[in-house]
């Protein structure tokens, strides 16, 4: 017969079995293959993570309206990163976050625009209104990066940098771990910090409810 503090125990143990999530259900996983997706870009072509297969990839999520995004941009950090790396070979793909019931959110074409006057230089920007490729990676706030390297697998997830603030004067003294994971993915070397905690403004989905909110 069962104590009490072994009854505890049990029902503890048994709650927590119902809420983590099996490694099958599990998604956007460092270490393990990157899962595939296929979403539309500002102009209307059908892009697929597939379509970049052999090259480093960067999933950007983003939201003009957020003051962390904002920070990045007005700065010009992540465009300066976005030129830096395409123009060493890897793919950067920018992932609309608003829904379109969302007060801030862009049509297409009115993204394609934001995207132009902040001179912003992705290999493509996608939208996902859905929040379909978002829930797959699991991204919860922006900007939430990514890097998949050429062999299709998840090598980072996490922040931009390791100053969670919305303040452009703390870029300089950040540790940037795109940058950082790129120059070491390139070089043939593992990442330092391969998961990091990101920050920024929550994704809402279409459930209305944060992604892991805390």
């Amino acid at each position: 017969m069962l104590t009490r503090h072994a009854f505890v125990w049990l029902a503890l143990l048994t709650s927590l079995a119902a809420v983590v999530p099996s490694p099958a259900q599990a998604r956007g996983i460092v270490g393990e293959p990157a899962p595939a997706f296929t979403a539309t870009d500002t102009s209307g072509q059908t892009r697929q993570l597939s379509d970049f297969q052999g090259k480093y990839v960067v999933l950007e999520w983003f939201n003009p309206s957020c003051p962390f995004t904002r920070k990045h941009y007005n700065s010009g950090n992540m465009q300066g990163l976005q030129k830096e790396f395409t123009a060493r070979g890897v793919v950067w793909l920018s992932l609309n976050a608003n829904e379109r019931t969302n007060l801030f959110y862009l049509s297409p074409p009115k993204l394609a625009r934001w995207t132009a006057k902040q001179s912003a230089a992705p290999t493509a920007t996608l939208m996902d209104e859905e929040g379909t490729v978002g829930r797959t990676y699991s991204a919860r706030v922006t900007p939430h990066m990514f890097i998949v390297n050429p062999q299709g697998t998840l090598i980072y997830a996490g922040g931009i940098d390791s100053i969670a603030s919305s303040r452009m004067e703390d870029i300089p003294a950040a540790t940037n771990y795109v940058r950082q994971g790129l120059n070491e993915a390139l070089a043939g070397k593992p990442l330092t910090a391969p998961v990091t905690r990101p920050y920024g403004c929550p994704i809402k989905y279409k459930s209305s409810h944060d992604l892991y909110p805390e």
